[in-house]
Protein backbone atom coordinates (compact mmCIF):
# COMPACT_ATOMS: atom_id res chain seq x y z
CA UNK A 1 0.00 0.00 0.00
CA UNK A 2 1.18 3.29 -0.48
CA UNK A 3 2.24 5.34 2.18
CA UNK A 4 3.04 9.21 2.50
CA UNK A 5 6.14 10.42 2.32
CA UNK A 6 7.75 10.47 5.95
CA UNK A 7 9.18 14.04 5.82
CA UNK A 8 5.58 15.49 4.54
CA UNK A 9 3.98 14.84 7.89
CA UNK A 10 7.04 15.09 9.94
CA UNK A 11 7.39 18.73 8.37
CA UNK A 12 8.15 21.27 11.13
CA UNK A 13 5.99 24.89 10.80
CA UNK A 14 8.56 27.39 10.68
CA UNK A 15 6.33 30.02 11.99
CA UNK A 16 6.55 28.42 15.29
CA UNK A 17 10.46 29.01 14.80
CA UNK A 18 9.98 32.62 13.79
CA UNK A 19 7.45 33.12 16.72
CA UNK A 20 9.94 35.22 18.75
CA UNK A 21 11.53 36.66 16.06
CA UNK A 22 8.47 38.27 15.04
CA UNK A 23 7.34 39.62 18.70
CA UNK A 24 11.34 41.32 18.57
CA UNK A 25 10.20 43.44 15.84
CA UNK A 26 7.19 44.31 16.50
CA UNK A 27 8.11 45.45 19.85
CA UNK A 28 10.82 47.40 18.59
CA UNK A 29 8.36 48.50 15.94
CA UNK A 30 6.42 49.63 18.36
CA UNK A 31 8.63 51.57 21.09
CA UNK A 32 9.65 53.15 17.60
CA UNK A 33 6.56 54.48 16.76
CA UNK A 34 5.30 55.50 20.33
CA UNK A 35 8.77 57.37 20.69
CA UNK A 36 8.28 61.32 21.44
CA UNK A 37 11.10 63.09 18.87
CA UNK A 38 10.27 66.70 21.16
CA UNK A 39 11.40 64.74 24.65
CA UNK A 40 13.99 63.44 23.15
CA UNK A 41 15.30 65.89 21.45
CA UNK A 42 14.66 68.68 24.20
CA UNK A 43 16.92 66.18 26.47
CA UNK A 44 19.51 65.39 23.91
CA UNK A 45 23.09 67.79 24.12
CA UNK A 46 23.43 67.64 20.43
CA UNK A 47 19.95 67.38 18.91
CA UNK A 48 21.42 67.26 15.35
CA UNK A 49 23.10 64.40 16.35
CA UNK A 50 20.48 62.66 18.31
CA UNK A 51 17.33 63.37 14.71
CA UNK A 52 20.17 61.55 12.82
CA UNK A 53 21.02 58.22 14.99
CA UNK A 54 16.66 58.28 15.19
CA UNK A 55 16.20 58.19 11.42
CA UNK A 56 19.02 55.72 11.19
CA UNK A 57 17.73 53.36 13.62
CA UNK A 58 14.56 53.48 11.90
CA UNK A 59 15.81 52.86 8.79
CA UNK A 60 17.32 49.90 9.90
CA UNK A 61 13.88 49.09 11.38
CA UNK A 62 11.81 49.09 8.39
CA UNK A 63 14.44 47.05 6.58
CA UNK A 64 13.99 44.53 8.90
CA UNK A 65 10.57 44.69 9.29
CA UNK A 66 10.56 44.28 4.93
CA UNK A 67 12.73 41.59 5.21
CA UNK A 68 10.37 39.35 8.02
CA UNK A 69 7.33 40.28 5.75
CA UNK A 70 8.97 38.92 3.16
CA UNK A 71 9.68 35.83 4.80
CA UNK A 72 6.53 35.63 6.45
CA UNK A 73 5.03 35.31 2.85
CA UNK A 74 7.74 33.05 1.62
CA UNK A 75 6.54 30.42 4.51
CA UNK A 76 2.87 30.89 4.21
CA UNK A 77 3.39 30.21 0.10
CA UNK A 78 4.94 27.01 0.89
CA UNK A 79 2.32 26.65 3.40
CA UNK A 80 -0.09 26.82 1.05
CA UNK A 81 1.48 24.26 -1.19
CA UNK A 82 1.72 21.61 1.54
CA UNK A 83 -2.10 21.89 2.35
CA UNK A 84 -2.84 21.40 -1.65
CA UNK A 85 -0.98 18.60 -1.50
CA UNK A 86 -2.10 17.15 1.54
CA UNK A 87 -5.71 17.30 0.60
CA UNK A 88 -4.83 15.60 -2.47
CA UNK A 89 -2.93 12.89 -0.16
CA UNK A 90 -6.60 12.98 1.56
CA UNK A 91 -8.30 12.06 -1.48
CA UNK A 92 -5.72 9.26 -2.60
CA UNK A 93 -5.95 7.57 1.06
CA UNK A 94 -10.21 7.81 1.09
CA UNK A 95 -9.90 6.14 -2.11
CA UNK A 96 -7.27 3.20 -1.05
CA UNK A 97 -9.81 2.86 1.80
CA UNK A 98 -12.37 2.02 -0.51
CA UNK A 99 -10.35 -0.12 -2.46
CA UNK A 100 -9.61 -2.30 0.17
CA UNK A 101 -12.77 -2.19 1.75
CA UNK A 102 -13.90 -3.76 -1.55
CA UNK A 103 -11.33 -6.31 -1.84
CA UNK A 104 -12.84 -7.65 2.04
CA UNK A 105 -9.52 -6.04 3.59
CA UNK A 106 -11.00 -4.21 6.41
CA UNK A 107 -7.46 -3.93 7.85
CA UNK A 108 -6.08 -2.04 5.15
CA UNK A 109 -8.87 0.18 5.03
CA UNK A 110 -8.56 0.93 8.49
CA UNK A 111 -4.85 1.77 8.27
CA UNK A 112 -5.75 3.96 5.18
CA UNK A 113 -8.35 5.78 7.02
CA UNK A 114 -5.78 6.35 9.85
CA UNK A 115 -3.13 7.60 7.58
CA UNK A 116 -5.74 10.02 5.77
CA UNK A 117 -6.94 11.52 8.99
CA UNK A 118 -2.91 12.19 9.73
CA UNK A 119 -3.03 14.18 6.92
CA UNK A 120 -6.32 15.89 7.48
CA UNK A 121 -5.03 16.99 11.14
CA UNK A 122 -1.39 18.04 9.12
CA UNK A 123 -3.61 20.34 6.73
CA UNK A 124 -5.21 21.85 9.44
CA UNK A 125 -2.59 22.62 11.32
CA UNK A 126 -1.22 24.36 8.59
CA UNK A 127 -4.33 26.23 7.76
CA UNK A 128 -3.91 27.86 11.43
CA UNK A 129 -0.65 28.42 10.96
CA UNK A 130 -1.28 30.56 7.25
CA UNK A 131 -4.17 32.00 9.65
CA UNK A 132 -1.76 33.15 12.60
CA UNK A 133 0.95 34.71 9.16
CA UNK A 134 -1.79 36.68 7.81
CA UNK A 135 -2.37 37.96 10.78
CA UNK A 136 1.04 38.97 11.40
CA UNK A 137 1.44 40.70 8.03
CA UNK A 138 -1.56 42.77 8.04
CA UNK A 139 0.02 43.94 11.58
CA UNK A 140 3.52 44.20 9.26
CA UNK A 141 1.59 46.47 6.58
CA UNK A 142 0.28 48.93 9.47
CA UNK A 143 3.45 49.22 10.99
CA UNK A 144 5.78 49.60 7.60
CA UNK A 145 3.28 52.67 6.76
CA UNK A 146 3.66 53.97 10.45
CA UNK A 147 7.03 53.77 10.28
CA UNK A 148 7.07 55.55 7.12
CA UNK A 149 4.85 58.07 8.17
CA UNK A 150 7.20 58.95 11.15
CA UNK A 151 10.26 58.44 9.27
CA UNK A 152 9.23 61.36 6.92
CA UNK A 153 8.18 62.83 10.20
CA UNK A 154 11.97 62.54 11.74
CA UNK A 155 13.26 63.84 8.21
CA UNK A 156 11.47 66.75 8.16
CA UNK A 157 12.21 67.94 11.77
CA UNK A 158 16.00 67.34 10.71
CA UNK A 159 15.41 69.97 8.05
CA UNK A 160 14.17 72.18 10.64
CA UNK A 161 17.17 71.17 13.13
CA UNK A 162 19.59 71.92 10.54
CA UNK A 163 18.07 75.47 9.44
CA UNK A 164 17.54 76.40 13.33
CA UNK A 165 21.09 75.47 13.55
CA UNK A 166 22.57 77.16 10.46
CA UNK A 167 20.17 80.45 11.66
CA UNK A 168 21.94 80.64 15.01
CA UNK A 169 25.53 79.93 14.13
CA UNK A 170 25.01 83.11 11.43
CA UNK A 171 23.63 85.36 14.23
CA UNK A 172 27.20 84.11 16.69
CA UNK A 173 28.49 85.27 13.78
CA UNK A 174 27.40 88.27 12.71
CA UNK A 175 27.56 89.14 16.74
CA UNK A 176 30.92 88.32 17.52
CA UNK A 177 31.82 90.16 14.25
CA UNK A 178 29.76 93.38 15.06
CA UNK A 179 31.34 93.34 18.82
CA UNK A 180 34.67 93.34 17.33
CA UNK A 181 37.38 96.13 16.79
CA UNK A 182 37.92 95.49 13.43
CA UNK A 183 34.09 96.66 12.52
CA UNK A 184 34.67 99.83 14.51
CA UNK A 185 38.24 100.60 12.60
CA UNK A 186 36.18 99.83 9.29
CA UNK A 187 33.82 102.32 10.54
CA UNK A 188 35.63 105.00 11.52
CA UNK A 189 37.46 104.98 8.15
CA UNK A 190 33.76 105.25 6.52
CA UNK A 191 33.39 108.79 8.79
CA UNK A 192 36.83 109.46 7.43
CA UNK A 193 36.23 109.59 4.02
CA UNK A 194 32.78 111.13 4.36
CA UNK A 195 34.31 114.04 5.74
CA UNK A 196 36.56 114.10 2.80
CA UNK A 197 33.81 114.13 0.54
CA UNK A 198 32.29 117.02 2.42
CA UNK A 199 35.43 119.18 2.43
CA UNK A 200 36.06 118.65 -1.48
CA UNK A 201 32.19 119.70 -1.63
CA UNK A 202 32.08 122.50 0.18
CA UNK A 203 35.68 123.65 -1.58
CA UNK A 204 33.71 123.48 -5.00
CA UNK A 205 30.63 125.49 -3.38
CA UNK A 206 32.94 128.25 -2.24
CA UNK A 207 34.54 128.40 -5.70
CA UNK A 208 31.18 129.15 -7.63
CA UNK A 209 30.06 131.51 -4.79
CA UNK A 210 33.53 133.08 -5.45
CA UNK A 211 32.61 133.90 -9.36
CA UNK A 212 29.72 134.64 -9.10
CA UNK A 213 28.23 132.02 -11.13
CA UNK A 214 26.31 130.36 -8.46
CA UNK A 215 23.82 131.51 -6.59
CA UNK A 216 20.59 134.12 -7.18
CA UNK A 217 21.02 137.41 -8.79
CA UNK A 218 20.41 140.48 -6.65
CA UNK A 219 17.26 143.21 -7.63
CA UNK A 220 19.75 145.66 -8.88
CA UNK A 221 21.60 143.45 -11.06
CA UNK A 222 18.41 142.37 -12.79
CA UNK A 223 17.17 145.67 -13.08
CA UNK A 224 20.31 146.50 -14.85
CA UNK A 225 20.21 143.67 -17.22
CA UNK A 226 16.55 145.16 -18.49
CA UNK A 227 18.39 148.40 -18.76
CA UNK A 228 20.94 147.08 -20.83
CA UNK A 229 18.79 145.39 -23.06
CA UNK A 230 16.62 148.52 -23.76
CA UNK A 231 19.87 149.98 -25.21
CA UNK A 232 20.92 147.36 -27.38
CA UNK A 233 17.06 147.78 -28.56
CA UNK A 234 17.53 151.29 -28.98
CA UNK A 235 20.64 151.06 -31.00
CA UNK A 236 18.96 148.17 -33.09
CA UNK A 237 16.08 150.65 -34.51
CA UNK A 238 18.74 153.43 -35.06
CA UNK A 239 20.29 151.45 -37.35
CA UNK A 240 17.32 150.46 -39.48
CA UNK A 241 16.47 153.82 -39.88
CA UNK A 242 20.17 155.08 -41.03
CA UNK A 243 20.04 151.85 -43.44
CA UNK A 244 16.41 153.06 -44.85
CA UNK A 245 17.52 156.32 -45.12
CA UNK A 246 20.57 155.78 -47.40
CA UNK A 247 18.47 153.77 -49.23
CA UNK A 248 16.20 155.74 -49.66
CA UNK A 249 18.85 158.89 -50.94
CA UNK A 250 20.21 156.56 -52.87
CA UNK A 251 17.06 156.08 -54.82
CA UNK A 252 16.04 159.83 -55.44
Amino acid sequence: MQRLRSDTPNRPIRSNASGVSFMGIFSRTRDIIAANFNDLLDKADDPAKMIRMIILEMEETLVEVRASAARTIADQKEMHRHTIKLDQLQADWGEKAQLALSKDREDLARAALVEKKKAGDMADQLKVEIGVLDDALRAYEQDIEKLQNRLREARSRQTAIAARLESAENRVKLRSLLASERVDEAMSRFDQLERRVDYAEGRADALSLADGSNGPKSLADQISELAGSDKIDEELEAMKAALKSDDAGKEA
